[in-house]
């Protein structure tokens, strides 16, 4: 096995050991703003729609239903703060794609693929038109994304997937070699990169979710925090056509109900074992002085990420701190999610290692912030969709960590299936079919960790994939990100 660029260029220890010291427990985007609190559900209320999960999806699903009828009675119910998971701590990266990438839509939904590229993108363009339309401000920035070869296999990819666009006629990508691709962003490790001026966006988290539950509560919204849901039942009697949401505290009688609660247990156990936490890590630099930013280029301000199986993303902020995530992907026995999970040192000297072997110009900056999150992740690693309870619930999940424009897709998808509606999206065989789920413990630990240590050799070996991942991909449940 070979080794990676990120192994050959290791920084001093003492670097990584100056950069970490003091850095705050916490993700940067849930510090750098104000949340206002809003309050727990104590008693009986009613509803026309009922949505469970204070995150994109649920806040989505929300304003877009009080567009569609400003008259319903919309409640969501939070178990903890507005954004406080995955919707303010994930990266900011808001990409077109409903399927996590060409490839695997490609691989999956042929037939479907040019339709669904195009619904994605008319996504992400709603999605800067709502800023404007609803104003609201979570710094949505439309630059583009590069993605990044940082070793001569990985460069062969970059230039298929640019011939693939322009023999779609797709004039919206450039490939960028050596040179060129440094003159974008300049780092040692870059060998080319493919920009994709179109498709992706960058934002605010934290900011976009606030700013969804601003909307959504001047448009009647009730939202309750610290309410998690105990129970869904289906009502019966006088009742009958309703369901009924309960609370510790409280209860919600609902004509329809939404679930959005991904990464956390379903309510239906038909979605037990559809999706697991893999829990992600990332790290938030002090802002980048005028002589740094100098050093580094990046005027185009694009997001980034590298085409390894286990790969990096990062990107800047308003304020030129530079967000630096991913590679290691933590999957605990038993799909759990707890906090202690949160803090893995080794997680992140390991991406301050990587940062500096990045940048080496920018030895010397600080991390203010570190912190993770779980992602929901499904077998076919792209959102999936249904309905239950007589077509009185709908749900959304297994975003594999793509989920940020997405989440708006999917909302409209099951108002689209709650309100009985055929349409464009709800005919899509991407959204009939539900994934493979995970087998049970001890056999979901296993393969998830088995297919890990599988990726891992594969970045050590120019990208070839073993029996294992072949085996994998034949199934219909490989992964290439």
């Amino acid at each position: 096995m070979g080794t990676t660029v990120f192994e050959r260029r290791r920084p001093a220890a003492s670097v990584v050991e100056h950069a970490l010291t003091g850095t705050r427990q916490a993700a940067f985007w849930l510090d750098d703003v104000q949340r206002p609190r809003h309050p727990e559900l104590r008693g009986a209320v009613t509803a026309d729609l009922a949505i469970v999960g204070g995150g994109y999806t649920g806040l989505w699903t929300a304003v877009l239903a009080k567009q569609r009828n400003p008259d319903a009675r919309v409640v969501l119910l939070e178990g903890q703060r507005i954004g406080w998971a995955a919707s303010g701590r994930n990266g900011g990266f808001c990409e077109a794609s409903l399927t996590h990438g060409r490839e695997n839509g490609e691989n999956r939904w042929p037939e479907e693929l040019d339709e669904l590229d195009r619904l994605g993108l008319e996504n992400l363009d709603e999605i800067e038109a709502a800023s404007a339309e609803l104003g609201m401000d979570f710094e949505f920035e439309r630059n583009g994304a590069l993605d990044i070869a940082v070793e001569p296999h990985q460069v062969e990819w970059l230039r298929e997937a640019a011939a693939d666009a322009a023999a779609r006629g797709d004039d919206s990508v450039e490939l960028l070699v050596g040179d060129a691709a440094r003159a974008e962003v300049n780092s040692p490790t870059y060998l080319a990169a493919l920009w994709n001026k179109r498709t992706s966006a960058l934002l605010h988290p934290a900011k976009l979710a606030l700013e969804l539950a601003r909307v959504a509560t001047e448009m009647g919204v009730q939202i309750f925090e610290h309410s998690p849901v105990r129970s869904l039942d289906t009502d019966k009697g006088a009742d009958a056509g309703s369901v009924t949401l309960r609370t510790s505290q409280g209860s919600v009688r609902s004509r329809q109900a939404v679930l959005a609660t991904n990464v956390f247990p379903s309510l239906l156990k038909r979605n037990t074992l559809m999706t697991v936490p893999v829990y992600d890590y990332a790290l938030m630099t002090e802002p980048l002085s005028d002589g740094q930013m100098r050093e580094i280029g990046w005027q185009n301000r694009q997001g980034l990420g590298d085409v390894a199986n286990q790969f990096h993303y990062y990107r800047l902020s308003r304020d030129n701190r530079v967000l630096f995530g991913g590679y290691d992907a933590v999957y605990h026995y038993g799909s759990r999610v707890r906090e202690s999970y949160e803090d893995r040192p080794a997680a992140f000297e390991l991406l301050a290692n990587h940062f500096f072997t990045t940048f080496p110009q920018l030895e010397g900056a600080r991390f203010t912030h570190k912190w993770a999150g779980a992602i929901d992740t499904c077998t076919r690693f792209s959102a999936f969709y249904g309905t239950a309870r007589g077509g009185r619930v709908a749900y959304a999940a297994g975003y594999t960590g793509l989920g940020v424009a997405a989440t708006r897709f999917a909302a409209n998808v099951m108002l689209d299936k709650l309100a009985g509606l055929e349409t464009e999206r709800t005919q899509l065989r991407m959204v009939r079919e539900r994934p493979l789920p995970f087998p049970p413990e001890p056999a979901a630990a296993l393969g998830i960790n088995a297919t890990r240590w599988a990726l891992d050799r594969a970045d050590h070996n120019d990208g070839k994939r073993n029996l294992l991942l072949k085996t994998l991909d034949a199934l219909g449940l490989g992964f290439d990100s």
